[in-house]
């Protein structure tokens, strides 16, 4: 009786397992080959990123609110000097007040609001802006990325959202095709955006230092070296606070730039009603061709001043991560405030035109100057908050995408995920601040450096921009010649006079712009050689097979995670450390990282596993996408995950053996089992290889149907043999999981040239040196951590 219990409950334990695995089932018949890591890759949630969801509306209300703190300070205070850097030398004609106000107006009602708001601002990525975010959605829709690590399931992930150009489209096909061919394409496209990147950060230097200048300047009594030592105070502090994340400062700043709007607004309508109506004249465009008949050449010299009133904009799209595009376009009173304080300043001198170089205290009601001043004060120190955390966003997106060095960066919202914090990046634009301010010292030096950065970076944003409405959202002809002609012509007139102030400090941002874009393609450059390098010396599967049949190689208790670059194959790193410690552990799994040029992936979504050859060995390969806002959790939380997954993949591959499935004759007689998801399959990893090599006509979309016999085993032991598969694994985890890091040292060739010799050797060198190892990066315990020299000749 005893016995036929245990038959029972037996049988119930196979049968209920049985069910569980039968609700796992997929259909057949409806695959197409694909090279598959695993099950997983058929399996995609309806995940959508944080800033890809609908907000509710008290949500985006208090998004809005905390954006007028950390967007907007930058543009909000551009009245405190916009006016003294266009008339440098004094305003000459009455009308010209006229002229640059209308100027100012439609400058302000086309770029920020038309193009920014209205446009730029809905070709984000998944709901992350910046230059590196149209770059990774035109990578996401052309193979134009410099790195060849691409796999079918990259596109299945439910934040990819790829849609197929259509056939009728041939303009966007053609112009995909060009781009996936044209290696010169790819490498102008990459500098482009590496271009702008560089000028983003360094609007992150010279904002926080015209806006606190230009404030403190307010004090007639501070002379010069006084200003300047008072605002290097402030900036020191700014940046000491950044630590503590957007969330909270923009919390903390969205009611002083409220009350700054409110103050600006007020004392505009002031003035405007006592020094003169009239004014309101300049929104008839006709001053503008009056202006520039006027003052012919230095008309267009002043544009360098007059473009300062939309200095910021690019916040606007760069910080789009941190809140959303409806917070952001919810900027009902930004515009008519700025409107309300140009036009106000304009009237006053239309009056006191001597007081161009200090309008805007000049023009505050007596009663009102010191609650301005302060205001102005904090509103200065709040407006580089935006530049500064635009910086942060677009670092930590390039260094997730291989451009920059590795850098600590600090989620510091659990609500909002685009809130990033970077120490040593903070730390270095504090150091840049002080440097300008101490060598340029008045607000009309840093205004001529800092105009072709703003300008600059909106002009690579429009050309961006036209390529994703040729190739994504295949926009008609007609609205994409008039949204670069306008806009296109705009900009280049701009940036052509901000140019002309090239040597009185235009070169400074020019400079910084290019010792970032060298540090970018130098680390991306070396980083995509190394992918190369594994790539072309990855490990054959016989390697693997000889060294189970070795005596010499132990198996010792424990999990073993070896990481690598390479999502397909074995890395070179291997079998150097089986030649230094001949022993592997009990299971071991060839951990890949890979970054997607999507802003995240689902947790559920996140892990892809293959099988490698031999079966019994327990060695497998896991390649781990994230996307460029994902955060690296936590070992601990990490091993969970990877384990849970892992045995997630031997339940689906006993099911899918249960099942049968058909396989090609090459599959068949390498003795590899093809194991069959909803739209992938699952390979040993040998059996990619020996596809590949032995059939090459047939296509890699196409399904052989041969007959297979049915498998030996039973229902009950391939159930049996799953669980103890998994228990085996969760044993070795248990046992203690060990991290295999491979210390690669990059050098070039010895026939390579000089300069190659010089930028991997000592400027690749020097920059893995003293930035933060992949250790750090990946957070892996020290303590449990082994590491093993090799050196890659590329």
């Amino acid at each position: 009786m005893a016995a036929e219990a245990l038959e029972t409950k037996e049988a119930e334990r196979v049968e209920e397992m049985e069910k569980k695995l039968k609700e796992k089932k997929m259909s057949w018949g409806k695959l197409r080959r694909v090279d598959s890591l695993s099950l997983e890759a058929g399996r995609f949630s309806d995940f959508s990123g944080l800033h890809g969801s609908k907000f509710d509306w008290k949500t985006t209300v208090s998004l809005a609110f905390q954006s007028l703190g950390v967007v907007y300070g930058d543009i909000g205070t551009s009245p405190l000097y916009v006016y003294s850097s266009t008339f440098t030398d004094g305003i000459h004609h009455r009308d010209d007040v006229l002229g640059v106000l209308s100027l100012i107006i439609y400058t302000i009602l086309l770029v920020p609001l038309l193009k920014y708001v209205f446009i730029v601002l809905w070709a984000n990525d998944s709901g992350d802006g910046g230059t590196f975010a149209l770059y990774s959605l035109i990578c996401r829709y052309t193979k134009v990325s410099l790195i060849p690590n691409q796999q079918p399931e990259d596109r299945k992930l439910s934040n990819y959202r790829l849609d197929t150009p259509s056939n009728q489209l041939s303009r966007s096909i053609k112009i995909k095709e060009k781009l996936e061919t044209s290696k010169a394409a790819q490498i102008m496209l990459f500098l482009i955006t590496i271009l702008g990147t560089s000028m983003v950060i360094g609007d992150g230097v010279l904002t926080p230092c015209i806006s606190v200048l230009s404030a403190v300047s307010g004090i007639n009594s501070l002379n010069e070296d006084a200003a300047m030592g008072l605002t290097i105070a402030i900036l020191i502090i700014l940046f000491s606070v950044q630590r503590f994340g957007t969330d909270k400062v923009g919390y903390s700043f969205a009611p002083i730039i409220f009350l700054w709007f409110s103050f600006i607004s007020g004392i505009g309508l002031y003035n405007l009603f006592k020094y003169g109506i009239g004014v309101l004249r300049a929104f008839n465009p006709k001053y503008i061709i009056n202006y520039f008949n006027r003052n012919g050449k230095q008309g267009w010299i002043s544009l360098g001043g007059i473009v300062l009133c939309i200095t910021g904009t690019e916040a606007m799209f760069a910080d789009l991560g941190h809140f959303n595009v409806q917070a952001i376009s919810f900027s009902g009173i930004v515009f008519p405030a700025l409107l309300s304080a140009y036009s106000g300043q304009a009237a006053y001198l239309t009056k006191f035109p001597n007081h161009v170089q200090d309008s805007f205290y000049k023009s505050i009601p007596a009663p009102l100057y010191w609650p301005t001043f302060v205001v102005a004060v904090a509103a200065a120190i709040i407006a580089s908050q935006a530049m500064i955390s635009g910086a942060f966003s677009i670092i930590s997106q390039s260094q997730s995408l291989g451009c920059f060095p590795r850098v600590k960066v600090v989620h510091t919202s659990v609500k909002h995920e685009g809130q990033v914090y970077i120490p040593e990046v903070n730390y270095m634009l504090m150091a840049a601040c002080v440097v300008v301010t101490l060598g340029f010292k008045t607000t009309e030096k840093i205004g001529n450096a800092y105009g072709i950065a703003v300008v600059a970076v909106m002009v690579i944003t429009t050309c961006m921009v036209t390529l994703i409405m040729l190739i994504i959202w295949k926009t008609s002809m007609w609205r994409i010649v008039l949204f670069i002609t306008v806009f296109g012509a705009v900009e280049v007139v701009y940036l052509s006079s901000v140019l002309y102030k090239f040597k009185q400090g235009g070169f400074l941002p020019l400079a910084f712009s290019f010792f970032l874009m060298a540090i970018m393609g130098t680390w991306h450059y070396v980083h995509k050689q190394r992918y190369m390098f594994e790539l072309s010396n990855k490990v054959s599967g016989d390697f693997v097979k000889n060294l189970a049949l070795n005596p010499d190689v132990s198996r010792v208790p424990g999990m073993g995670l070896l990481y690598s670059e390479l999502v397909q194959g074995i890395p070179p790193i291997f079998p150097h450390f089986v030649g230094n410690i001949p022993s592997i552990h009990s299971v071991l799994v060839f951990v890949s990282i890979k970054s997607l040029p999507i802003s995240r992936v689902a947790p559920e979504e996140r892990f892809l596993f293959r099988e490698v050859e031999p079966r019994d060995q327990h060695m497998y390969r896991c390649v781990v996408r994230y996307g460029y806002k994902d955060a690296v959790e936590d070992p601990k939380e990490f091993e969970q995950q990877l384990v849970e997954g892992l045995k997630e993949f031997i339940r689906h591959r006993r099911f899918a053996l249960e099942e049968g499935g058909q396989v090609d004759p090459a599959e068949k007689h390498s003795n590899a089992n093809i194991l069959r998801g909803s739209s992938s399959v699952i390979h040993n990893e040998e059996a990619v290889s020996a596809r590949h090599q032995t059939l090459p006509s047939v296509s890699s979309g196409s399904i052989q149907s041969v007959n297979v016999s049915k498998s030996a085993h039973s229902s009950s032991e391939l159930l049996q043999a799953a669980e103890d598969d998994m228990q085996f694994v969760q044993k070795a985890m248990e046992k203690g999981v060990v991290y295999l890091l491979g210390e690669a040292e990059v050098v070039a060739e010895p026939n390579s040239s000089l300069f190659k010799k010089i930028i991997v050797n000592y400027v690749y060198t020097f920059l893995r040196k003293n930035f933060r190892q992949g250790k750090k990066v990946l957070a892996i315990p020290r303590s449990r951590l082994l590491k093993v020299g090799m050196t890659y000749e590329i």
